[in-house]
Protein backbone atom coordinates (compact mmCIF):
# COMPACT_ATOMS: atom_id res chain seq x y z
CA UNK A 1 0.00 0.00 0.00
CA UNK A 2 0.88 2.99 -1.31
CA UNK A 3 0.82 6.84 0.69
CA UNK A 4 0.84 10.14 -1.14
CA UNK A 5 3.80 10.96 -0.89
CA UNK A 6 5.06 8.05 -2.89
CA UNK A 7 6.16 5.89 0.61
CA UNK A 8 5.29 2.28 0.95
CA UNK A 9 3.78 1.61 4.04
CA UNK A 10 4.07 -2.32 5.17
CA UNK A 11 1.09 -3.71 6.81
CA UNK A 12 1.61 -6.70 8.91
CA UNK A 13 -0.69 -9.50 7.87
CA UNK A 14 -3.39 -10.08 10.33
CA UNK A 15 -2.28 -13.63 10.93
CA UNK A 16 1.40 -12.94 12.09
CA UNK A 17 1.84 -14.63 15.51
CA UNK A 18 2.33 -12.23 18.01
CA UNK A 19 5.75 -12.18 20.38
CA UNK A 20 5.55 -13.88 23.36
CA UNK A 21 5.27 -11.61 26.64
CA UNK A 22 7.94 -11.59 29.17
CA UNK A 23 7.94 -13.85 31.95
CA UNK A 24 7.62 -11.76 35.39
CA UNK A 25 10.68 -13.10 37.17
CA UNK A 26 10.26 -13.59 41.04
CA UNK A 27 11.81 -10.48 42.81
CA UNK A 28 14.60 -11.45 44.95
CA UNK A 29 13.39 -9.55 48.17
CA UNK A 30 9.76 -12.18 47.88
CA UNK A 31 12.44 -15.27 48.61
CA UNK A 32 13.28 -14.21 52.21
CA UNK A 33 9.23 -13.60 52.74
CA UNK A 34 8.48 -16.93 51.73
CA UNK A 35 11.03 -18.38 53.48
CA UNK A 36 9.62 -16.15 56.78
CA UNK A 37 6.20 -17.51 55.85
CA UNK A 38 7.17 -21.35 55.35
CA UNK A 39 9.04 -21.48 59.09
CA UNK A 40 5.91 -19.34 61.06
CA UNK A 41 3.55 -21.75 59.48
CA UNK A 42 3.34 -24.75 61.69
CA UNK A 43 3.73 -22.22 64.57
CA UNK A 44 0.05 -20.68 62.85
CA UNK A 45 -1.33 -24.51 61.90
CA UNK A 46 -0.83 -25.03 65.90
CA UNK A 47 -2.15 -21.77 66.97
CA UNK A 48 -5.00 -22.96 65.45
CA UNK A 49 -5.81 -26.09 65.93
CA UNK A 50 -4.85 -25.17 69.91
CA UNK A 51 -7.04 -21.78 70.17
CA UNK A 52 -9.36 -21.76 66.91
CA UNK A 53 -11.14 -25.10 67.44
CA UNK A 54 -11.71 -24.42 71.39
CA UNK A 55 -13.05 -20.91 70.56
CA UNK A 56 -15.12 -22.58 67.82
CA UNK A 57 -16.69 -25.46 69.36
CA UNK A 58 -17.19 -23.52 72.57
CA UNK A 59 -19.23 -21.15 70.16
CA UNK A 60 -21.32 -23.88 68.46
CA UNK A 61 -22.14 -25.29 72.19
CA UNK A 62 -23.35 -22.19 73.30
CA UNK A 63 -25.98 -22.42 71.45
CA UNK A 64 -27.34 -25.64 72.01
CA UNK A 65 -29.41 -27.44 74.48
CA UNK A 66 -28.13 -29.82 77.14
CA UNK A 67 -29.45 -33.69 76.83
CA UNK A 68 -30.79 -35.19 79.65
CA UNK A 69 -34.33 -35.65 81.77
CA UNK A 70 -36.93 -32.37 81.53
CA UNK A 71 -37.53 -31.70 85.24
CA UNK A 72 -41.19 -30.90 83.76
CA UNK A 73 -42.06 -34.04 81.83
CA UNK A 74 -39.44 -36.75 83.24
CA UNK A 75 -38.75 -37.76 79.88
CA UNK A 76 -35.47 -37.89 78.16
CA UNK A 77 -35.08 -34.92 75.61
CA UNK A 78 -32.12 -34.59 73.22
CA UNK A 79 -30.15 -31.37 73.06
CA UNK A 80 -31.34 -29.20 70.16
CA UNK A 81 -30.79 -25.43 68.99
CA UNK A 82 -31.17 -23.15 72.25
CA UNK A 83 -30.74 -19.72 69.97
CA UNK A 84 -29.79 -16.99 72.36
CA UNK A 85 -30.97 -18.30 75.33
CA UNK A 86 -27.75 -19.57 77.28
CA UNK A 87 -26.80 -15.76 76.83
CA UNK A 88 -30.03 -13.96 78.25
CA UNK A 89 -29.40 -16.19 80.89
CA UNK A 90 -26.43 -14.80 81.80
CA UNK A 91 -26.86 -11.50 80.60
CA UNK A 92 -30.35 -10.95 81.97
CA UNK A 93 -31.37 -12.73 84.64
CA UNK A 94 -30.84 -10.79 87.34
CA UNK A 95 -31.43 -11.04 91.77
CA UNK A 96 -33.33 -8.63 93.18
CA UNK A 97 -33.49 -10.11 96.90
CA UNK A 98 -32.16 -7.52 99.65
CA UNK A 99 -29.32 -9.20 100.54
CA UNK A 100 -27.42 -9.02 97.59
CA UNK A 101 -25.71 -11.91 95.52
CA UNK A 102 -24.64 -13.39 98.37
CA UNK A 103 -28.24 -14.31 99.12
CA UNK A 104 -29.50 -15.13 95.47
CA UNK A 105 -30.00 -18.53 95.25
CA UNK A 106 -27.53 -20.54 92.86
CA UNK A 107 -29.80 -20.66 89.95
CA UNK A 108 -29.52 -17.18 89.65
CA UNK A 109 -27.24 -16.99 86.38
CA UNK A 110 -27.34 -13.10 85.65
CA UNK A 111 -26.98 -12.49 88.98
CA UNK A 112 -23.35 -14.48 89.37
CA UNK A 113 -22.10 -13.45 86.15
CA UNK A 114 -22.37 -9.23 86.95
CA UNK A 115 -20.86 -10.20 90.28
CA UNK A 116 -18.35 -11.90 88.88
CA UNK A 117 -17.48 -9.12 86.23
CA UNK A 118 -17.79 -6.58 89.06
CA UNK A 119 -14.89 -8.41 91.21
CA UNK A 120 -12.60 -8.68 88.50
CA UNK A 121 -12.99 -5.02 87.09
CA UNK A 122 -12.51 -4.47 90.59
CA UNK A 123 -9.11 -6.40 91.20
CA UNK A 124 -7.67 -5.62 87.77
CA UNK A 125 -8.45 -1.71 88.87
CA UNK A 126 -6.55 -1.68 92.28
CA UNK A 127 -4.38 -4.35 91.60
CA UNK A 128 -2.62 -3.10 88.44
CA UNK A 129 -3.00 1.17 89.78
CA UNK A 130 -1.03 -0.19 93.28
CA UNK A 131 1.03 -2.30 91.36
CA UNK A 132 2.31 0.54 88.92
CA UNK A 133 3.11 3.16 91.36
CA UNK A 134 4.87 0.65 94.10
CA UNK A 135 6.47 -1.13 91.47
CA UNK A 136 7.90 2.48 89.73
CA UNK A 137 8.64 3.39 93.39
CA UNK A 138 10.89 0.14 93.67
CA UNK A 139 12.20 0.27 89.98
CA UNK A 140 13.50 4.02 90.72
CA UNK A 141 15.19 2.68 93.95
CA UNK A 142 17.22 -0.60 92.20
CA UNK A 143 18.65 1.78 89.76
CA UNK A 144 20.63 3.63 91.74
CA UNK A 145 24.07 2.88 92.55
CA UNK A 146 24.93 1.22 95.94
CA UNK A 147 26.27 -1.14 97.37
CA UNK A 148 24.14 -4.50 97.44
CA UNK A 149 22.00 -3.45 94.94
CA UNK A 150 22.56 -6.74 93.03
CA UNK A 151 21.54 -8.38 96.42
CA UNK A 152 18.10 -6.40 96.74
CA UNK A 153 17.27 -7.03 92.98
CA UNK A 154 17.10 -10.45 93.72
CA UNK A 155 15.45 -10.36 96.79
CA UNK A 156 12.69 -8.25 95.32
CA UNK A 157 12.44 -10.99 92.72
CA UNK A 158 11.58 -13.67 95.29
CA UNK A 159 7.67 -13.35 95.71
CA UNK A 160 7.12 -13.44 92.11
CA UNK A 161 9.04 -16.54 91.93
CA UNK A 162 7.24 -18.26 94.32
CA UNK A 163 4.13 -20.19 92.58
CA UNK A 164 0.97 -18.99 92.84
CA UNK A 165 -0.67 -21.65 94.73
CA UNK A 166 2.11 -21.43 97.23
CA UNK A 167 1.07 -17.75 97.66
CA UNK A 168 -2.57 -18.60 98.06
CA UNK A 169 -1.55 -20.61 100.72
CA UNK A 170 0.89 -18.47 102.69
CA UNK A 171 -1.13 -15.90 102.72
CA UNK A 172 -4.23 -18.00 103.71
CA UNK A 173 -2.83 -19.08 106.54
CA UNK A 174 -1.50 -15.47 107.59
CA UNK A 175 -5.04 -13.54 106.79
CA UNK A 176 -6.97 -16.76 109.42
CA UNK A 177 -9.42 -15.72 112.54
CA UNK A 178 -6.30 -16.35 114.85
CA UNK A 179 -3.53 -15.75 112.02
CA UNK A 180 -0.18 -13.51 111.59
CA UNK A 181 -2.49 -10.49 110.32
CA UNK A 182 -4.89 -10.00 113.16
CA UNK A 183 -2.50 -10.60 116.06
CA UNK A 184 -0.35 -7.65 114.40
CA UNK A 185 -3.13 -5.39 114.18
CA UNK A 186 -4.54 -6.79 117.05
CA UNK A 187 -8.39 -6.90 115.13
CA UNK A 188 -10.99 -9.52 115.07
CA UNK A 189 -11.82 -9.55 111.35
CA UNK A 190 -12.93 -12.57 109.50
CA UNK A 191 -10.82 -11.86 106.83
CA UNK A 192 -10.99 -15.51 104.51
CA UNK A 193 -15.21 -14.81 105.09
CA UNK A 194 -16.02 -10.84 105.34
CA UNK A 195 -16.82 -9.90 101.14
CA UNK A 196 -14.92 -6.28 101.81
CA UNK A 197 -12.16 -8.09 103.46
CA UNK A 198 -11.74 -11.03 101.85
CA UNK A 199 -11.77 -8.50 98.70
CA UNK A 200 -8.82 -6.63 100.63
CA UNK A 201 -7.04 -9.57 101.32
CA UNK A 202 -6.67 -10.95 98.00
CA UNK A 203 -5.34 -7.60 96.76
CA UNK A 204 -2.84 -7.34 99.33
CA UNK A 205 -1.83 -10.89 98.57
CA UNK A 206 -1.59 -10.28 94.47
CA UNK A 207 -0.10 -7.39 94.65
CA UNK A 208 2.24 -8.26 96.75
CA UNK A 209 3.34 -11.54 93.97
CA UNK A 210 3.21 -9.12 91.12
CA UNK A 211 4.48 -6.35 91.89
CA UNK A 212 8.45 -7.36 91.18
CA UNK A 213 7.22 -8.41 87.40
CA UNK A 214 6.00 -4.60 86.97
CA UNK A 215 9.12 -3.27 88.94
CA UNK A 216 11.77 -5.68 86.82
CA UNK A 217 9.66 -4.42 83.57
CA UNK A 218 10.26 -0.44 84.62
CA UNK A 219 13.48 -1.42 85.83
CA UNK A 220 14.52 -2.34 82.34
CA UNK A 221 13.17 1.04 80.99
CA UNK A 222 14.90 3.55 83.27
CA UNK A 223 17.89 1.59 82.80
CA UNK A 224 17.90 3.23 79.33
CA UNK A 225 17.79 6.88 80.33
CA UNK A 226 21.08 8.30 80.01
CA UNK A 227 23.24 9.75 82.87
CA UNK A 228 24.00 12.87 81.07
CA UNK A 229 19.80 14.02 81.26
CA UNK A 230 20.19 13.99 85.37
CA UNK A 231 23.91 15.86 84.82
CA UNK A 232 22.41 18.43 83.04
CA UNK A 233 19.41 18.76 85.15
CA UNK A 234 21.32 19.09 88.58
CA UNK A 235 23.45 21.58 86.72
CA UNK A 236 20.90 23.46 85.92
CA UNK A 237 19.63 23.53 89.18
CA UNK A 238 16.92 21.18 89.19
CA UNK A 239 15.71 19.58 92.42
CA UNK A 240 15.07 15.86 92.48
CA UNK A 241 11.76 16.03 92.14
CA UNK A 242 11.70 18.01 89.23
CA UNK A 243 14.26 15.50 87.65
CA UNK A 244 11.81 13.10 88.67
CA UNK A 245 8.26 14.72 87.09
CA UNK A 246 10.24 15.88 83.77
CA UNK A 247 13.32 13.60 82.78
CA UNK A 248 12.59 10.12 84.46
CA UNK A 249 8.68 9.65 83.75
CA UNK A 250 8.48 10.83 80.77
CA UNK A 251 11.08 8.52 79.59
CA UNK A 252 10.04 5.75 80.78
CA UNK A 253 6.68 6.09 79.92
CA UNK A 254 6.78 3.08 77.23
CA UNK A 255 7.98 0.79 79.65
CA UNK A 256 5.85 1.87 82.11
CA UNK A 257 2.72 1.58 79.70
CA UNK A 258 3.79 -1.88 78.64
CA UNK A 259 4.02 -3.35 81.79
CA UNK A 260 0.57 -1.67 82.45
CA UNK A 261 -0.89 -3.40 79.43
CA UNK A 262 0.77 -7.10 80.28
CA UNK A 263 -0.51 -6.77 84.53
CA UNK A 264 -3.92 -5.79 83.23
CA UNK A 265 -4.42 -8.59 81.07
CA UNK A 266 -3.37 -11.30 83.41
CA UNK A 267 -5.33 -9.63 85.87
CA UNK A 268 -8.52 -10.32 83.69
CA UNK A 269 -7.79 -13.80 84.04
CA UNK A 270 -7.42 -14.27 87.55
CA UNK A 271 -8.19 -17.33 88.60
CA UNK A 272 -5.35 -19.48 91.06
CA UNK A 273 -5.00 -16.61 93.95
CA UNK A 274 -8.24 -16.21 94.82
CA UNK A 275 -9.79 -19.64 93.97
CA UNK A 276 -6.71 -21.47 96.34
CA UNK A 277 -6.73 -18.75 98.67
CA UNK A 278 -10.59 -18.08 99.73
CA UNK A 279 -12.03 -21.72 98.82
CA UNK A 280 -15.26 -20.44 97.41
CA UNK A 281 -15.72 -17.49 98.72
CA UNK A 282 -18.33 -15.57 96.41
CA UNK A 283 -16.95 -12.78 97.33
CA UNK A 284 -13.99 -13.36 95.63
CA UNK A 285 -15.31 -15.15 92.68
CA UNK A 286 -13.90 -13.78 89.11
CA UNK A 287 -14.99 -14.47 86.12
CA UNK A 288 -12.19 -17.00 85.31
CA UNK A 289 -13.30 -18.84 88.50
CA UNK A 290 -17.07 -18.81 87.29
CA UNK A 291 -16.38 -20.28 83.96
CA UNK A 292 -14.56 -23.30 86.09
CA UNK A 293 -17.48 -24.01 88.39
CA UNK A 294 -20.03 -24.27 85.47
CA UNK A 295 -17.71 -26.44 83.45
CA UNK A 296 -17.60 -28.90 86.01
CA UNK A 297 -21.37 -28.59 86.50
CA UNK A 298 -21.04 -29.43 82.53
CA UNK A 299 -23.96 -27.05 81.41
CA UNK A 300 -24.03 -25.41 78.07
CA UNK A 301 -24.23 -22.38 79.68
CA UNK A 302 -20.79 -22.63 80.62
CA UNK A 303 -19.74 -22.36 76.56
CA UNK A 304 -21.85 -19.37 76.50
CA UNK A 305 -20.18 -17.86 79.94
CA UNK A 306 -16.67 -18.96 77.96
CA UNK A 307 -17.83 -16.77 75.00
CA UNK A 308 -18.51 -14.04 76.79
CA UNK A 309 -15.58 -13.95 78.91
CA UNK A 310 -13.61 -14.05 75.38
CA UNK A 311 -15.34 -11.44 74.11
CA UNK A 312 -14.98 -9.31 77.16
CA UNK A 313 -11.09 -10.06 77.27
CA UNK A 314 -10.93 -9.38 73.96
CA UNK A 315 -12.61 -5.99 73.95
CA UNK A 316 -10.10 -4.94 76.70
CA UNK A 317 -7.61 -6.34 75.16
CA UNK A 318 -8.44 -4.23 72.00
CA UNK A 319 -8.77 -0.86 73.31
CA UNK A 320 -5.58 -1.19 75.65
CA UNK A 321 -3.52 -2.35 72.92
CA UNK A 322 -5.37 0.47 70.37
CA UNK A 323 -4.39 3.10 73.68
CA UNK A 324 -1.48 2.36 75.84
CA UNK A 325 0.04 0.95 72.57
CA UNK A 326 -0.18 4.19 70.33
CA UNK A 327 0.75 5.86 73.41
CA UNK A 328 3.74 3.96 73.71
CA UNK A 329 4.47 4.15 70.46
CA UNK A 330 4.01 8.31 70.31
CA UNK A 331 6.26 8.37 72.89
CA UNK A 332 8.86 7.01 71.81
CA UNK A 333 8.74 9.04 68.58
CA UNK A 334 9.16 11.65 70.73
CA UNK A 335 12.28 10.38 72.39
CA UNK A 336 14.05 9.66 68.83
CA UNK A 337 13.16 13.13 67.54
CA UNK A 338 14.63 14.44 70.86
CA UNK A 339 18.07 12.85 70.49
Amino acid sequence: MSSPSGATELVPPDDQPESPKPQRRRSPRSLPALRGWLFVAPVLVALAVVIGYPVISALVMSFQKPSGLDPATGMFEEGGNAGFSNYTHWLLQQCQLPGGVESCPTGNLGSQFWAAVGVTLLFTVVTVALEATIGLGMATIMSKTFRGRALLRAAVLIPWAIPTAVTARLWEFMFQYDGVVNRVLHTHILWTTDPWASRFAVIVADVWKTTPFMALLILAGLQMIPGDVYEAAKVDGATAWQRFVHITLPLVKPALLVAVLFRTMDALRLYDLPAIMMRGNSATQTISILVVEQTRQESHGAAALSILTFLLIFVAAFFLVKGLGANAVATQEEQRRAR
